[in-house]
């Protein structure tokens, strides 16, 4: 899907390592294996990329390292399309369909970024009637390959309207998180929450 955004194979797997791992700096040699392209064509989509001023680079110990910077100008529009393509969000979307009726899903931009939910933090929250076990195999998978417990919670449309309404305190701590909408319109989940 991002192919069709973007003309270069290559940068959009760079672009998909980047935001999704939660390593800062990346020496070229490690992109080529993640990627798994030729080290020539990841070394002219990292030069084009630092051009642009999507990743900057610095020398340690003779190696060049690079990083994908968080000041661009575009960082969270992409952080938000790999996210949906790549990883959870991408299984979630990809798999809507064995999930259940979803409304609402979303994963925090905390997550995203690599960093752990604190004890009144989600990662995930999903909304809709749910097949439980489909979403906790996804759920497994994400953490295994991320050696992390992933905190994600979910609800039927019903009981988050109450807990929206009786302004619960967990529901509006996690509403107001940083969030990338995976699935749902966040002015429509938000509605109920600010008045």
């Amino acid at each position: 899907m991002l192919e069709e955004l973007f003309v270069s194979r290559v940068r959009v797997k760079i672009l998909q390592l980047f935001l999704t791992s939660p390593e800062e700096l990346l020496h070229v040699r490690e992109i080529v294996r993640r990627v798994g392209e030729e080290i020539n064509a990841v070394r002219r989509e990292l030069a084009r990329m630092e051009k642009f001023g999507m990743v900057s680079s610095e020398w340690r110990a003779n190696r060049r390292l690079y990083r994908f910077k968080k000041d661009y100008l575009f960082y969270r529009e992409l952080l938000g399309l790999v996210s949906k393509t790549s990883g959870l969000g991408g299984n979630i979307v990809k798999n809507k369909a064995k999930l259940g009726r979803i409304k609402y899903a979303f994963l925090s931009v905390r997550f995203l970024r690599g960093g752990s939910a604190g004890t009144d933090e989600v990662d995930l929250l999903i909304v809709g009637q749910m097949v439980l076990p489909e979403l906790q195999a996804l759920v497994a998978d994400e953490q295994s390959r991320r050696e992390a417990e992933i905190n994600y919670s979910y609800m039927d449309e019903a009981e988050f309207i109450f807990r929206v309404r009786r302004r619960d305190p967990f529901i509006l701590r996690v509403l107001m998180q940083s969030k990338i909408m995976l699935i749902g319109d966040e002015e429509e989940l938000l509605q109920g929450v600010i008045v």
